[in-house]
C-alpha cells in the first residue's frame, strides 16, 4: 500500500530511541523528510545517522520540549529545512511512577509542562501551515491510561487524559481544512520506559522479570509489543489513506483494554 508519504515533511519528537525512534524509522521507510529532536544528545545524533544511512533525509535539533523556547527551536529548524511541518507526531517520556502522595506539586507541574504544554506549543506552532494548507496530520503519543487507568501511574494517567481531550476537541475544529488529529494508545512494548516500570513495580524479593511476566500475563497476545509494530499505525495515521480518520484514540495495546470503545 502506497501510504502518500514520500516527499512529506514529519517532526518527531522523543525519537532517540524507543517508540519514538521506531515512528521516525517507518516514516522514514515511507520516504518523508524528517525533523526528529530528544534531550540527549548522543542518542538522537546515532539515531539520525543511522537513519541518513538508510536513505533518509533528516534534521536533528537536541531538545527539551518542556521548555517553550525548545520547541520554537525545533519548529524553526524545520522551516528552515523543509518550509513547514505536514506530520506532527508529539510523544514525550512518561512522567514518573508513584502513587499521588510521592509526588509534589513541582512533579505535577514538570509533568504538565512535559506532557501537556509540549503537545499545545508544538501544535499552536504547526497548525497555522497545515490550515494554510489544507493538509496536516497531527498524531499524539499517549497511553493505555487514558482508556484504562494504569497502577501507580498517576501523573500519565491524569494529564494524558487531558491531552486526550485537547485533541479530540482540536479535531473537530480542523476538520473541514484537511487536517485530522488522532491518538496513539501504546500498551507494553519493549522499550527502556517499559524496562523501568517494572523496576519501579517490583515486590519487595521480586524482579523487573516477575512484573513483565505479570503485564504479559495481563495481554490477550501473550507477549509485549515490538516498536515497530506500533510504528506502522502512526505511520497509517500520518498518512493520505487516514485522510477520514480524526478524532480518534487507537489503542496498540495486544488488546489489554478491555473496554468495548
Amino acid at each position: 500500500m502506497d501510504l502518500g508519504l514520500r516527499g512529506k515533511r514529519a517532526l518527531v519528537a522523543a525519537a532517540s530511541r524507543g517508540l519514538g525512534r521506531a515512528i521516525a524509522e517507518e516514516l522514514a521507510a515511507e520516504g518523508a523528510r524528517l525533523v526528529i529532536c530528544a534531550r540527549g544528545e548522543a542518542a538522537l545524533r546515532t539515531t539520525a545517522a543511522d537513519l541518513e544511512a538508510a536513505g533518509a533525509t533528516v534534521v536533528a535539533v537536541t531538545a527539551d520540549l518542556s521548555e517553550p523556547a525548545d520547541v520554537e527551536r525545533v519548529v524553526a529548524a524545520a522551516v528552515e529545512a523543509f518550509g513547514g511541518v505536514d506530520v506532527l507526531v508529539t510523544n514525550t517520556g512518561g512522567p514518573p511512577a508513584g502513587p499521588f502522595a510521592s509526588h509534589s506539586a513541582e512533579t505535577w507541574q514538570l509533568a504538565i509542562r512535559q506532557n501537556l504544554e509540549s503537545v499545545l506549543n508544538l501544535t499552536r506552532l504547526v497548525l497555522p501551515g497545515m490550515r494554510e494548507r489544507r493538509w496536516g496530520r497531527i498524531i499524539n503519543v499517549t497511553s493505555i491510561a487514558v482508556k484504562q487507568p494504569v497502577e501507580n501511574l498517576i501523573l500519565s494517567n491524569s494529564v494524558r487524559a487531558a491531552v486526550t481531550g485537547f485533541a479530540r476537541t482540536l479535531a473537530n475544529e480542523v476538520a473541514a481544512e484537511g487536517v485530522t488529529v488522532n491518538n496513539v494508545l501504546p500498551g507494553y512494548h519493549r522499550t527502556r520506559r517499559v524496562e523501568e516500570l517494572a523496576e519501579r513495580n517490583a515486590p519487595p524479593g521480586g524482579g523487573p522479570a516477575d512484573v513483565l511476566s505479570r503485564w504479559e500475563r495481563e495481554i490477550p497476545m501473550g507477549r509485549l509489543g515490538e516498536p515497530r509494530e506500533f510504528a506502522a499505525v502512526v505511520a497509517f495515521l500520518a498518512s493520505e489513506r487516514a485522510s477520514y480518520v480524526t478524532g480518534t484514540s487507537v489503542p496498540v495495546d495486544g488488546g489489554w483494554i478491555r473496554a468495548l470503545l
